[in-house]
């Protein structure tokens, strides 16, 4: 990375991180009668697309509303660090949130069966479906409730496959993972200790920097969009495409259970539709906006993207294996949990298998060697 490239990317940090230190000193927003506010924080800077989707759930809301209820989304830091929403937000620190359930690993490990994991053949999508449909709305209410967390928690934004993340070389073989230190978050972090790295968990905003200063050797965090406004380009130019570490995550909404009870039924069942809008409408902008960066990744910034091995892939899955019957011996919520999703995923991914048509081939006949884009 050159020194110019250094030292604008941590022009930008320091400049992110004062603008988060005026946002804890700002005064708390007025009430007005009749009018319902909130204050909110992501977990995410304010420059990542994923705090963009926070705002833009925030503007569902409030337009729905006729800004009967106005949610303002301050950035990551903003008044808690980015791992510290959950408690925030049950304290009333914070009225709610935006953010992922795996940031809470730390507080109960089954949180991370919510997209840190292969998600037993299922995308992120499917793994909603199990949440809304399969029986996962009541074990996570189940869940927080065993930690005292006083929140109401509303799972949405389906996240396609996230990559094994950026290196200084090509990952050819599992033996070249020996050792690397990687940052990577929830269950992940045990699965990658057990293939030999070194983790450590780091929040979005954090990880660059250290890649920078060399105390990290590999890092993942999440897509095109977000990897690239972070500066990953600006510390590495080899990106390692595809994974099981994180293969169907979700966004997590999160209100104050307090606040949220006293809202008016009406309120309530904006804020339910909204979150269902908000799913939609992520999912389709992550399509546009992902795909435009991948190629602008690969023309502008010369990253070279590589799929991970099948080797590597094939052994994050027996170490996932690993992971989980430990983790379901240690916590009865775990394995209750895994065995929920497990028989969902048996019939869902079966149906899926049989009869969604693999589209490699249709890609390969339009847009492979001679494909007949090109004529039509």
């Amino acid at each position: 990375m050159s020194e110019s490239k250094i030292t604008s990317r941590r022009k930008f940090l320091k400049g992110a991180a004062l603008a988060g230190a005026g946002l804890v000193a700002a005064p708390a927003v007025a009430q007005t009668p009749g009018i319902v506010s909130m204050r909110w924080q992501s977990t995410w800077p304010s420059k990542d697309i994923f705090h963009e989707y926070a705002l833009d759930f925030a503007k569902k809301v409030n337009d729905m509303t006729g800004g009967e209820l106005r949610i303002e989304v301050l950035p990551a830091g903003a008044v808690v660090p980015a791992f510290q929403l959950l408690d925030a937000v049950t304290k009333g620190t914070l009225d709610g949130g935006h953010g992922v359930l795996v940031y809470h690993y730390g507080k109960q490990t089954a949180l991370a069966l919510w997209g840190s994991g292969p998600g037993f053949a299922m995308d992120a999508n499917m793994l909603l479906a199990w949440h809304k449909y399969g029986g996962g709305k009541e074990l996570l209410a189940k869940l927080y409730a065993s930690i005292g967390a006083n929140v109401v928690s509303f799972p949405y934004g389906p996240m396609p496959t996230q990559p094994l993340g950026w290196f200084k070389k090509p990952i050819t073989r599992i033996e070249d993972l020996n050792g690397l230190k990687y940052r990577t978050v929830g269950i992940s972090i045990d699965v990658f200790q057990g293939m030999g790295m070194a983790v450590n968990a780091l929040p979005g905003g954090e990880i660059v920097s250290a890649m920078d200063r060399g105390l990290l050797d590999a890092a993942e965090f999440n897509n095109a969009s977000s990897d690239r406004v972070l500066g990953f380009p600006d510390v590495s130019k080899i990106c390692m495409l595809q994974s099981y570490h994180q293969n169907a995550e979700q966004f997590e909404i999160m209100f104050n259970k307090p606040k949220y009870d006293a809202l008016p039924e009406k309120m309530r069942a904006i804020i339910a539709n909204a979150v269902d809008a908000a799913s939609a409408d992520m999912s389709q902008k992550a399509i546009d906006r992902y795909s435009q960066d991948y190629i602008e990744m690969q023309t502008k910034d010369k990253v070279r993207f590589f799929k991970t091995p099948d080797a590597v892939l094939k052994r994050q899955l027996e170490i996932y294996d690993q992971v989980a019957i430990k983790k379901s011996a240690e916590n009865p919520l775990f394995k209750e949990i895994l065995q929920s999703q497990l028989a969902f995923a048996r019939r869902a991914t079966r149906w899926e298998q049989d009869t969604v048509v693999n589209r490699r081939m249709a890609f390969d006949h339009y847009f492979g060697p001679n494909g007949a884009a090109a004529k039509l």
